[in-house]
């Protein structure tokens, strides 16, 4: 027989009375599967080689241990997690062992029962004294018990219902996420919110109304809670995404899987009876927001529908656009982002409702996403902000420094890999048109975008830069107060250097004519090979060098992608071209775009 590993013993009366024991070691005297209506408890009878304790159970995601027959009757475990949970508050408290994590040890059928264990029931007052409970998911609460009622931030729909919530807390008596079924309705959970939807308006034979859903985690596990009607006007404004919050008197219900994707076979509604508590002082054994970050470049390779978390630059922002759904007759707001990484690739992200509203992407933000849900179109993926995903301007995360320094120092010049862009479009995604097809085009309210092979023609050099703010976030033109000093009327602040910023105007044209476009900063410092500071340090100095850097390009071909827009300065109206990007020209690619031409003209597709 293998040397066997000895048990913590007497350590179960202290984990039952709150105490936190690092990694004991137990054995498993028995196994007893509870099927509930939407789920499958394990249950064991756990021994520390002197007590026995059979208010034991499994967390759900071990439930294969047990069906892999791994956990057979003499198993020998060290726990490596575990928390505890009041189930009943009769009889002082009953509390139950749940474990979270654990390491086999020694296989049942290697062992046998080792001691003479006795039910923890019978244990010596001296032993397993019934003490005060202090779970690893409450801070202490001593402070807690000297504020007033009036003190805590609750929220509620009745004038009492938050009593038994504070008595709850200050007695320690709040339950994992892990532990809540539908069976048991008096509990209390501590909780950080991970993610906020918008306000939703609904409608079908029942009635109408409106609601929104939120995602709540805390060490145990994560669940889904959704506030309907009067609870949403009530709730939304209050709660707020990373913080954390006492929460009590939901309704708990099988989890609907079409809405959500959370490891949860239940989720809660809120009620009348629904108390929401700030937990303004110890948020401790509450985790972080986790993200699991995929590079940009892998989510080509992931399924639709799927969600994904991605942090990346905004290095393009589309205009703001509003439309009606046809079917509902709804007004939605939307707006399209271009995010870039390290992994050289972009990605459309689109936003919604106040998000695309209110967004700023002149800056150039780090934009953080949790939970994006991936889209399809004619092979190219994108990502959209749905439910229970969200969205951080500049996380303070090491990721999103290490992106800014990337970017400010000229990542993202030369970007190989636009995921989102359609097959055989070549890495743009708008219409084919010449530059005389282009003529009306931009006429409307919104913007219009097309895409053609050109050649550039020439470059003005004069006014091709300005002085810009050096704040990172700005590119406002400053004033040279001619005393060593730039204002800036943006930032309101006079500062004693500046940056440059390119903004060139460029003649291109095809086979049917030629237009004069603007060339922003990011654009040109890729066309041109060289930064912004670069080429106006460059202008300043020595103009003759500047001319050829300009002249460098002259009569290069690329495939434009081109901004068109109507805009009335005074009187004048003018037609201004604003180019988004410019590629070098793929000859395979543009080759069989060109075939695809001949075969629409010659009527060869229709025979």
């Amino acid at each position: 027989m293998p040397d066997i590993t000895p048990l913590t013993e007497g350590v179960i009366p202290r984990i039952m009375n709150g105490e936190d024991i690092e990694a004991p070691i137990l054995q498993i005297l028995g196994v007893k599967k509870i099927n509930t209506a939407e789920s499958e408890r394990i249950r064991i009878l756990i021994s520390d080689g002197q007590y026995f304790n059979s208010y034991a159970m499994l967390s759900t995601h071990l439930n294969f241990l047990c069906e892999d027959e791994q956990l057979k009757e003499n198993t020998i475990i060290r726990v490596d997690k575990y928390i505890t949970s009041i189930v009943s508050k009769n009889d002082a408290g009953k509390r139950v062992f749940i474990v979270m994590g654990l390491t086999i040890l020694h296989p049942g059928d290697q062992v046998q029962k080792i001691g003479e264990p006795v039910n923890l029931l019978d244990a010596p007052a001296s032993s397993a004294q019934k003490a005060a409970p202090t779970p690893t998911s409450l801070p202490s609460t001593s402070n807690n018990k000297s504020k007033s009622a009036k003190e805590n931030r609750s929220f509620s729909n009745g004038n009492n219902k938050n009593t038994n919530l504070d008595q709850s807390i200050n007695a320690g008596l709040t339950n994992p996420i892990a532990s809540l079924s539908p069976y048991h309705n008096k509990w209390v959970i501590k909780a950080r919110v991970t993610a906020k939807s918008a306000i939703r308006s609904w409608s079908n034979a029942r009635g109408e109304g409106k609601l929104f859903s939120m995602d709540l985690m805390d060490e145990s596990g994560e669940i889904r809670a959704t506030a309907f009607r009067e609870q949403c006007d009530k709730f939304y404004d209050i709660i707020q995404v990373d913080q954390v919050y006492f929460i009590s008197r939901c309704q708990l219900k099988p989890a609907n899987k079409q809405f959500s994707t959370l490891k949860n076979d239940f989720e809660m509604t809120f009620t009348n009876e629904t108390v929401v508590q700030l937990c303004e002082e110890d948020a401790s054994g509450i985790p972080e927001i986790k993200y699991d970050l995929v590079p940009i470049s892998q989510v080509a390779n992931m399924e639709p529908k799927a969600a994904v978390d991605v942090v990346g630059v905004c290095k393009e922002v589309g205009e703001l656009q509003i439309f009606t759904s046809r079917t509902t007759n709804k007004e939605f707001k939307k707006r399209d982002l271009v995010l870039i990484d390290t992994s050289d690739a972009s990605v459309t992200l689109t936003i919604w409702g106040e998000d695309a509203v209110n967004f700023d992407g002149h800056v150039q933000p780090v934009v953080l996403v949790k939970g994006a849900r991936i889209n399809e179109f004619n092979g190219g993926k994108s990502l959209s902000l749905g439910n229970g995903s969200n969205m951080k301007i500049n996380p303070d995360i090491p990721e999103g420094h290490k992106l800014r320094g990337w970017f400010d120092n000229g990542g993202g010049e030369n970007i190989k890999n636009p995921v989102s862009a359609r097959t055989g479009a070549i890495g743009v995604s708008a219409e084919w048109r010449t530059f005389l097809e282009a003529r009306n085009l931009g006429t409307g309210d919104k913007p219009d975008y097309f895409q053609t092979k050109g050649v550039v023609y020439l470059i003005k050099s004069q006014n091709a830069f300005y002085k810009a703010c050096p704040q990172q976030e700005c590119n406002k033109k400053v004033i040279d107060e001619n005393n060593g000093h730039y204002r800036c009327e943006k930032c309101n602040a006079v500062f004693p250097n500046f940056k440059f910023r390119l903004l060139i105007n460029m003649n291109i044209g095809d086979w049917t004519s030629n237009r004069w476009v603007t060339v922003f900063s990011d654009l040109a410092e890729q066309l041109l090979g060289r930064s912004a500071q670069e080429i106006g340090e460059t202008m300043e100095n020595n103009p003759t060098e500047a001319e050829e850097i300009f002249a460098s390009i002259n009569f290069l071909s690329y495939i434009f992608k081109i901004r068109s827009k109507v805009e009335t300065f005074g009187d004048t109206t003018r037609n201004k071209l604003t180019v988004q990007s410019a590629t070098p020209v793929n000859y395979k690619e543009y080759n069989k775009h060109l075939i695809s031409i001949i075969k629409e003209l010659t009527g060869i597709n229709k025979i």
